[in-house]
């Protein structure tokens, strides 16, 4: 009895133990599974990562695990890594963050699946060649997608399975091959809020579905073929920060833009927009740059507030103030959606001179609108009765829709008015006798649309023939027209109101910020500081996500908290105090995972002084227009009070000056030749690009070797982008104030004021002489005729024997870099030419360094290779080669 007992127990007990064994055995294999995915993935790098030895994963640097042993984090950001991810990532079933940016990896991207936990993608700056299909499937986690800087991936499209993606705050896909239209799947994003598409060859316009998503940073300029249509969407994205559009082929208006109140960076240029610069958009409170050259706008000239930085260059035609028959004519142009035909040809303050489709009388009155034949859209404008010796008016053969506007029948002389063969509808005005009107081709006219009352009639009338109307019925109507259309108005008032106060109470300052939205900052990934890595355009080199918990995000120049800035440099420690200028102290910074930054404060004395202020403004500006591999990267910057921060990438070996002047007191060993002539070619490509192949040419005007900072990789960087300034079209010179530094300002800028690019390239002739003598530019401890570097170095240029004297002590050149010092020390000479028009362009100095580098250059090419192009080249010469390749390739 007592056995039979006993055996329900012992049952019992047996089920436990299968079920315990049973959940240890699917624990090891669930770790197996991991450690054999992650054992692949460290034999398809090379060289092994470091850290990356013995058979457990999770003891592995840069790998984290749970306490189950699965594997949840890959960290491999920079590591010069190459080879090709295995496709059993996706078996990484916790895999919450891959982080493999900034590497060498080659070979298709591998399928990422249904990973459900997958919060964060990072793999830009790659060799990356094509997308997998599927892509972007079943990552119902997924906030954060970087796969920037892969120019070698084949053509792809942005696959509408990314809808799953619901949690999504970040998408950065610039400078990856996408081509095709942007999908209308933007309403499954409502917490949305950067999204990077620049550098593609995206067609079409853009999806409405942006009105329902969270989109604060909007980049989609620098499409090859163009994106394009109207941008009236952006009406309804009140959360807009930033938006670059571009270098596209957008048309139309600029939108009523009322509603983003923390807009402060619009760029537009190079684009297809026509008509007037809304009055709405020069009174956005947070409005700090605003970019519309290149585009064919009319009307007033915009009136931005001091403060602004504005760019309107030359091909918009503005007036101030405009005349009353221009202000009219650009209304009715306004009622036809300003088209392209007539902004071309519309310019000037009178219509008489030139205008296309106007006619004038003796007296400057105009007498004929020949808008026929056009294939426009749009309405009929009443403001076309303000053109009181208009006799006339012809709008026939277009798609215009609406009614023709009773106002016209107050024009006293006119004699034709020709609106067949369009959508018009309604009834037809009462005119004058005498008054020929062609209404034939509308097959609503005559017709009540809304109500589908009324009989057809089209055909040509005189005066009022044809057009019996009651008279009662008529106040009826147009009474109750008016009553409707002003309860509308007071309804809409209201409601427009409500929604403003409600985002008033609720708004927050972008530029302040609270304790509270540092933290949002951090934990939904939308501010931090990192390096760009990137191809030749108008922004720091750049790069995306990286694996930090506080992101920013390239060209965007984010505002930062000033909480999250105190809170990674240690309250602004003395500790953290990389160097101090005339703006004011550079302080290091450290994000939680461990990415640094460079952090410059200004100082408190200078906040309120217009140069101080400038120069801030003139940085962030600058930056926010150019983008160049060897131009720093600035990544943020913050306005709290007085208080005035950038924030840019991190330069760990610092600058050129301490390793040329200070190596002895900071431990430092002597830079080689090599290490030299290397240096300053990657300068003298970042100020050519300035010079000549951004959007548009910048004039540094203070190239030093203080601000040509150094990466571990002792590869060079320009910086301090205060005292920039525009070189305009079509000018030799600008007058401006004298700045820049001693030692290096060219004779015909410290005497007359005047800057052209000419006077960088004095700069950089004088640092071609301090690399080579190892001399400062003025040193009061020598004798005063060897105190000034360029008088006392150009004297030693006929006599190869006094070069060798001069040159720095620790470089101990054997015959063939002896040759290449000389070769130097020649273009230093002639980049110090007294006359600027005897100093060589920046791409001249790029020819003559590239092929001294090369000597040096090891068998393997590296990415700045690519494209089959001649080292030897400058760039305007390597770009033209590659847009050679581009047009001869097979289509």
């Amino acid at each position: 009895m007592e056995e039979d007992e006993s055996r329900p127990s012992k049952r019992l007990s047996l089920l436990l133990t299968i079920a315990a064994l049973s959940s240890i055995l699917r624990l090891s294999a669930a770790a197996t599974t991991d450690d054999d995915v992650m054992a692949k993935l460290a034999k398809s790098l090379w060289p092994a990562p470091s850290g990356w030895s013995g058979t457990n994963p999770c003891e592995w640097t840069g790998v984290t695990c749970d306490s189950s042993g699965h594997v949840t984090a890959i960290n491999l950001a920079a590591k010069s890594l190459s080879g090709e991810l295995p496709p059993e990532l996706n078996q990484l079933s916790r895999l919450k963050s891959l982080s493999l940016q900034h590497n060498r990896l080659s070979g298709a991207i591998p399928p990422l699946t249904n990973l459900t936990s997958l919060q964060q993608i990072s793999i830009e700056s790659n060799h990356f060649s094509a997308v997998p299909s599927p892509f972007l499937v079943g990552l119902a986690s997924l906030q954060t997608l970087s796969l920037s800087d892969n120019p070698n991936l084949l053509p792809w499209t942005l696959p509408s399975t990314l809808a799953d993606s619901t949690t999504l705050t970040s998408l950065y896909a610039d400078n990856s091959s996408l081509f095709g239209s942007i999908p209308d799947i933007f309403g499954s994003f409502p917490n949305l809020q950067n999204l990077r598409l620049s550098y593609n060859n995206l067609t079409g316009s853009l999806p409405a579905s942006f009105a329902k998503s969270g989109i604060q940073n909007l980049w989609l300029n620098n499409q090859a073929q163009g994106l394009s249509g109207r941008v009236d969407v952006l009406s309804s994205m009140s959360q807009l920060t930033q938006v670059w559009l571009h270098k596209n082929q957008f048309s139309g208006p600029i939108p009523d833009m009322s509603a983003c109140t923390s807009l402060f960076d619009l760029s537009l240029r190079n684009n297809e927009f026509t008509g007037l610069v809304p009055n709405s958009l020069t009174t956005l409170p947070k409005l700090a740059n605003v970019s519309l050259e290149n585009n064919k706008l009319q009307g007033p000239s915009p009136n931005f507030p001091k403060g602004v930085l504005v760019s309107l260059g030359n091909t918009n035609t503005f007036c101030n103030p405009c005349d009353s028959q221009v202000t009219t004519l650009l209304e009715i142009s306004g009622a036809f959606g300003y088209p392209m035909a007539l902004a071309d040809s519309w310019s000037g303050n009178d219509p008489c001179k030139g205008w296309k489709s106007v006619s004038c009388d003796s007296n400057g009155a105009v007498i004929v609108l020949n808008f026929g034949k056009q294939g426009w859209a749009g309405t009929i404008s009443p403001a076309i009765a303000n053109l009181s010796a208009l006799t006339t008016l012809l709008l026939n053969e277009n798609n215009l829709t609406g009614s023709i506007p009773p106002s016209l029948t107050k024009l006293a002389q006119l004699k034709i008015l020709d609106v067949s063969n369009n959508n018009i509808s309604g009834k037809v005005p009462v005119f004058s006798s005498g008054v020929m009107v062609n209404t034939s081709g509308n097959p609503l006219i005559g017709k009540d649309v809304e109500s589908g009352e009324g009989s057809s009639s089209g055909g040509m009338t005189v005066g009022g023939s044809g057009l019996t109307t009651s008279k009662s019925i008529s106040r009826w109507v147009i009474g109750a027209t008016i009553v409707a259309a002003v309860v509308f108005l007071v309804v809409s008032w209201l409601v427009i109101y409500k929604r403003f106060v409600k985002r008033r109470s609720g708004k927050y300052m972008c530029m302040k910020g609270s304790r509270k939205r540092s933290e949002q900052l951090k934990k939904s990934g939308d501010v931090g500081a990192k390096g760009y890595s990137g191809y030749e355009s108008e922004l720091p080199s750049q790069s995306s996500a990286e694996n930090s918990s506080i992101q920013v995000y390239d060209g965007g120049n984010v505002a930062i908290p000033v909480q999250v800035l105190r809170e990674v440099t240690n309250n602004f420690s003395e500790g953290n105090i990389l160097g101090q200028g005339g703006f004011g102290v550079v302080y290091k910074g450290q994000l939680p995972d461990g990415t640094q930054i460079a952090v410059k404060r200004m100082e408190s004395t200078t906040t309120t002084s217009s140069k101080g202020l400038n120069e801030f403004q003139a940085e962030i500006a600058v930056l926010s227009r150019v983008r160049h591999r060897h131009l720093v990267a600035l990544n943020g910057f913050c306005v709290d009070g007085n208080e005035r921060l950038l924030v840019y990438e991190y330069m760990p070996q610092g600058t050129l000056g301490q390793h040329l002047f200070k190596y002895r007191e900071l431990g430092l060993s002597p830079l080689a030749w090599k290490q030299r002539v290397t240096i300053v070619l990657d300068v003298a490509r970042g100020v050519e690009y300035l010079h000549s192949l951004a959007q548009q040419s910048f004039i540094h005007r203070d190239l030093k070797p203080s601000n040509i900072l150094l990466g571990d990789d002792m590869r060079a960087k320009v910086s301090d982008f205060g005292l920039v300034r525009n070189a305009p079209d079509g000018k030799y010179s600008v007058e401006t104030r004298l700045a820049g530094t001693f030692g290096y300002l060219a004779p015909e800028y410290a005497a007359t004021g005047k800057v052209t690019t000419k006077v960088d390239v004095f700069a950089f002739g004088v640092v071609l002489m301090e690399i080579i003598t190892g001399r400062k530019a003025l040193d009061d401890t020598l004798p005063d005729e060897e105190s000034h570097l360029v008088s006392w170095f150009r004297r030693l240029l006929n006599n190869r024997n006094s070069i060798g004297k001069s040159l720095d002590l620790s470089l101990d050149p054997d015959e063939e870099t002896f040759e290449s010092i000389c070769k130097v020390a020649e273009l230093a000479g002639h980049c110090t030419a007294r006359e600027p028009l005897q100093r060589p362009d920046m791409g001249h100095v790029v020819t003559v360094l590239s092929p001294l580098v090369d000597q040096w250059k090891p068998a393997n090419r590296d990415e700045e290779d690519s494209f089959d192009m001649d080292r030897h080249m400058s760039l305007p010469q390597a770009l033209q080669k590659w847009q050679s390749s581009e047009d001869t390739r097979p289509q």
